[in-house]
This record gives structure tokens, C-alpha cells and sequence, in this order.
């Protein structure tokens, strides 16, 4: 039995992470602690003082362990990569966690090159961006190569230039410096244009394309004077959709929000070069018990323990909690010098502004689809856990089906809702194995023993982590004693412990209750819980019949005409290609 006080006695003086866990032994907060025995004691003392989250969270404490750290920075790392892994209850939990494009001119080789890369990596390579638009970075390197021709190849130039020109030679698109068509001082100094065109200063190229574009015409070359006028005006184009800034070698990210219901709107500008590269917007639920300083924090943890760069120089809308941690971490991320800035006038109160602006203006848009949005996942899955009568996470959840026509085909599905969306990367089909013919209850047994040894193996480190690394909160399967049976056999068998429930129909073949621990738990239809069950069982019954038509098909084809005497696997593919279908084939 975990006696709680006297756990407290043995705190050490140390900083580190502590975990808190409820009667279940699930993790439900993870909090970081410049000295442990301090932090943790404050929960279980004045109870009165805490907001309404933090005793609500306290009230289902049954146990804590904590980790032992060098520093405070360590422990910050350790608490991002701990919250990230078990998503708890009561820790904020940014979901867009997106990576961003960036340009890389590659300095550290000869005859660099200019590609879109989502890794910031420390070298002699300069990078630009990060862009929020897929559609802006193509833009600027079509423009790139439009201008001044530069390689898009991956040959190594570091020897002898003896090389054959490519296609985009011959159609003016390289210089070709494979072949020494170009020497090496021309091509830097076309590399150094392009780097000042990414430093976005544009008004010295745009002279030059003048310049040639007045030089075609005199020469009655009007073909390519129409080309200069069109990279003009795209250049034109590209400086309208950009805000300029006074400090053209400003590196900066701005965040402010915006708050409403319990819900809140992040938004960065990402500004490099003295000009903004673009936007991003987060949405965080469930923030209400949060003060601002605290919502801040909270999110520069998650946002920047997750993306690819941090810039020199980060505005924000309000002051931080731990300031000194968080630009002592921040540095040490970037490897330079980061400052946190609360501006109160000037330049950056300004950008702090419309930042904050444009979080109300997005709140205002999206706000009702936000909160639409919300009920209809993390809503229904509080409806699931009401229903079921549990009170710990069903972040991730995975159903299963078994698809066969008579026991030929036997084959199974897995789906996978995070946070009560379909998350497509991580399903997963299987066609059975260990036995012909039908026997839904052992196809069941094979699927789930299959997928949880290589959940086991990639634990162990036998296999390459996949997504088959992550243990669900809850696999729900389409019936009742006999499919939780076989599912939790193979779960015994491997000493794996998830919980499972069974989703049993009416006569309408329609669920209306759920099975969970032996007892039957009835459903409101009207609920957006019910509705969200009936998404997860509709689609993985039809991920399961995808794949089972589509071995049917398979099969049949091969059946039909290895039939034919003479006919192998290059004939068969020769006569497809020429008649298109089988009964084209018959009719000849």
C-alpha cells in the first residue's frame, strides 16, 4: 500500500520530474521541480489555495514516483519527453505537432545546391524559413531556378568536372557545372544573388532583370524580355505577400492568443530576415484553470521542445513563468544566446499585437467549429468513459475485425482514433496465418498475439520502432464474451495489460451497449459517444472488406489464367495490358 505521507518524507532536495499517478496506476500529471521535495509537498498542503484543476487532479492521486535530474534544464527536457509519451490527464497537450519546411543552400559542398529540407542541421549550410506553406517555398525555388539556373542534381563535383550535361542543361534550366560549363567563381557568385534574394533583398536583382529585360527588347528578342517581365513581376508578387520590417536581419518568433470557454488560440509569426515566412496557428482545450503566464509557459515547452529551430529572439504577448529556465534551455537548444521578450512599445509591442489580434480574429472564425469539433472527439470520448464508468485517459484507442468469405481469405483490420479522430498512418492490415478456414474467434487470438509481440520486440529492441510501439488506452472489438475472449487470451499469453471492451449490437446490427469487465453498459443513441463508436466500428468493418476485395480480386485473376496451359506471369501481365480485363480476354 502507497502511503502517500510518508512518501513525502523521502523527497530528496534535488531537482527532477515528478510522476502522479491514479488508483489504476495510470499517469495522470508530470510536473518538473527545481527541488522535488518542496513542489510535490505543495499539492498536499493548502488545499484551498490550488485552482479547481490542480484539487480535482489531487483528489485522484494514489501514488507518485519522481526522477532524479543533474539540473533544471534536464529535468525540463525529461518533462517534455515524459508528457509527449503518456499524454497525462491534466498536463496541457499541444496535438499539431508539425514540422516545417525550411530552404537549404548547401555551403558545405562544391557547387551548392538549393532544396527543401524539415531538418535544421547544424554546418556550413544556410537555412531559411521556417515556411507554413508548402505552396510559398515552391514558389520562391521555382523562381530560383528560373533566374539563375542552379543544380538541382546530387552528383558529387568534388573531383574531376568531366561529366555529361543532363536533360535540364540542354533546356536551360543548369549552367552545368558537371562539365565545367561554368566556372566555379561564376556559379558562387550567382549562389551569392540567391542568397541575398533569400535575405529578401530583392530591389538589386529586380534592377538587373530590368536591365536584361531592356537589353532583349533593343536586341528585338522580345520572347525573352516577356520572360524577365514575368520573373519581375513574380518577384513583385512575392514582396507584396510579405511584411517588412525595419531590422532586415531580424530573427524572431511572435506568440499571442486568444482565450474563450475553457479553449485558447496560439499564434506564431515566424519572422527571418526582417520579413514574416509565415504563420501558424494552435488550438489547446481544456486550458480554463490555466492563469495566461502559465498557459505561456506551457505551450514554448511543447512548441519548441518539438519543432526544428529556435530563433535568436522570441516576442511575447505576456510574461512567463520560469523566464531564467526557459532561456537557459532555449539556448542551449539553439547553441547561441535566446532572448525572451515581453515588449511594452515600439516595433515589437506592435508585432506582439498583431499576433494577439489574429489569435481573436481566428478564435472568431473557427471558434464555433473548434468547439463542434471538440465535442464530437474528446466530448465523445468523456461520453465513452462516462458510460463505461472510468475516469483515465482513452487518448488512443484500436478496434479490430475479421473479414472472410466462408474461411477463404481470412483476413483482419486494425483502426486507430487518437483523441476520437482516425489517425490513417497507424492502421494496420493482416491476413491470417496460422490455420485455413473460418474461425473468427482464433483469427482474433492470431491478430492481437501478432500485434502485441512486436509491440514486445520493438520494446526489446529486436525490431525498429514503429507505430506498433504504442500500447492503446482501450481496444474496443466488434462483439461481445467470445471476441473479448480471444483478445484477452493472447493479451494473458504475452502479459500485456490493455483494456478491452466489446461492442455489441441490436437486431438492427447496430451497436447500442457496450461490454466492459463482464458488465453490460447501455448507450444514449443521441450521444455524440454513440456516434463516435459508430465511426470507429464502420470503419474498421470497412478497412477489413477493403482488403479482403482486394485479394479476392487478386486471386481470382491469377486462378483464371494460370489455368490456361503456357500462360506465365510475363504473358499474363502482356495480355492484361493489351485487353484491359478478363472478359476481353475470353472474348478472343
Amino acid at each position: 500500500m502507497f502511503n502517500i505521507q510518508e512518501e513525502l518524507k523521502k523527497l530528496p532536495d534535488s531537482p527532477g520530474v515528478y510522476i502522479m499517478k491514479n488508483s489504476e496506476g495510470n499517469i495522470i500529471y508530470i510536473g518538473k521541480a527545481k527541488i522535488l521535495k518542496n513542489r510535490v509537498r505543495q499539492y498536499f498542503q493548502n488545499s484551498s489555495n490550488h485552482s479547481l484543476k490542480v484539487r480535482r487532479m489531487v483528489e485522484n492521486i494514489a501514488s507518485f514516483e519522481y526522477i532524479i535530474t543533474a539540473n533544471e534544464v534536464e529535468a525540463l527536457i525529461l518533462e517534455n519527453n515524459l508528457i509527449k509519451k503518456n499524454t497525462p490527464k491534466y498536463n496541457i497537450l499541444l496535438k499539431d505537432d508539425k514540422t516545417y519546411p525550411y530552404i537549404k543552400v548547401t555551403l558545405g559542398e562544391r557547387f551548392p545546391r538549393v532544396m527543401v529540407t524539415r531538418q535544421h542541421l547544424k554546418g556550413k549550410d544556410r537555412y531559411f524559413g521556417p515556411y507554413t506553406s508548402g505552396m510559398s517555398v515552391k514558389e520562391i525555388t521555382d523562381l530560383i531556378k528560373q533566374i539563375w539556373s542552379i543544380r538541382t542534381c546530387s552528383k558529387n563535383l568534388s573531383g574531376e568536372l568531366n561529366l555529361r550535361p543532363c536533360l535540364n542543361y540542354h533546356i536551360g534550366r543548369c549552367k552545368a557545372p558537371c562539365c565545367g560549363m561554368i566556372s566555379e567563381e561564376e556559379y558562387m557568385q550567382d549562389i551569392s544573388e540567391v542568397l541575398s534574394f533569400l535575405e529578401g533583398k530583392t530591389s538589386e536583382i529586380k534592377k538587373s532583370l530590368q536591365s536584361k529585360m531592356e537589353n532583349a527588347s533593343e536586341r528585338l528578342d522580345y520572347e525573352k524580355a516577356a520572360e524577365y517581365r514575368d520573373i519581375i513581376n513574380s518577384l513583385t508578387i512575392l514582396e507584396q505577400k510579405q511584411v517588412i520590417e525595419t531590422d532586415v536581419s531580424a530573427e524572431r518568433d511572435v506568440i499571442g492568443f486568444a482565450r474563450r470557454e475553457g479553449n485558447a488560440i496560439m499564434q506564431v509569426y515566424f519572422i527571418r530576415g526582417g520579413k514574416i515566412s509565415g504563420r501558424e496557428h494552435f488550438v489547446i482545450n481544456d486550458c480554463e484553470e490555466l492563469e495566461n503566464n502559465e498557459l505561456m509557459t506551457d505551450f514554448i515547452e511543447q512548441f519548441y521542445s518539438g519543432t526544428a529551430y529556435v530563433p535568436k529572439e522570441i516576442i511575447l504577448q505576456c510574461e512567463v513563468t520560469d523566464s531564467e529556465l526557459l532561456t537557459s534551455w532555449l539556448s542551449e537548444v539553439k547553441g547561441q544566446t535566446v532572448r525572451l521578450l515581453v515588449p511594452v512599445k515600439g516595433e515589437r509591442k506592435r508585432l506582439a499585437d498583431l499576433a494577439r489580434n489574429n489569435a481573436m480574429l481566428t478564435l472568431d472564425k473557427f471558434g464555433a467549429e473548434i468547439l463542434k469539433e471538440h465535442r464530437k472527439t474528446l466530448g465523445a470520448l468523456e461520453d465513452i468513459k462516462e458510460a463505461l464508468g472510468i475516469d483515465t485517459p482513452l487518448t488512443r484507442i484500436e478496434s479490430y475485425d475479421i473479414s472472410n468469405l466462408g474461411g477463404y481469405e481470412n483476413v483482419a483490420s486494425m483502426v486507430v482514433f487518437e483523441d476520437g479522430a482516425p489517425k490513417k498512418s497507424d492502421y494496420r492490415k493482416f491476413k491470417i496465418k496460422g490455420f485455413v478456414g473460418q474461425d473468427d474467434y482464433e483469427s482474433m487470438r492470431e491478430v492481437i498475439y501478432r500485434r502485441f509481440k512486436r509491440y514486445l520486440d520493438e520494446e526489446s529492441g529486436e525490431n525498429e520502432k514503429t507505430s506498433f510501439n504504442k500500447l492503446p488506452d482501450m481496444i474496443f472489438v466488434d462483439g461481445g464474451k467470445g471476441q473479448i475472449s480471444a483478445v484477452q487470451s493472447s493479451l494473458d499469453k504475452l502479459n500485456i495489460h490493455v483494456r478491452v471492451c466489446g461492442m455489441v449490437k441490436d437486431d438492427n446490427h447496430r451497436t447500442d451497449r457496450l461490454l466492459y469487465n463482464g458488465e453490460e453498459k447501455p448507450l444514449d443513441r443521441f450521444s455524440e459517444g454513440f456516434k463516435l463508436l459508430t465511426r470507429i466500428q464502420d470503419e474498421v468493418h470497412r478497412f477489413a472488406i477493403e482488403y479482403h476485395k482486394k485479394l479476392r480480386g487478386k486471386n481470382r485473376l491469377k486462378s483464371i489464367l494460370d489455368d490456361i496451359p503456357g500462360i506465365g506471369p510475363k504473358r499474363r501481365l502482356a495480355l492484361m495490358h493489351y485487353f484491359k480485363d478478363i472478359e476481353a480476354i475470353k472474348a478472343a
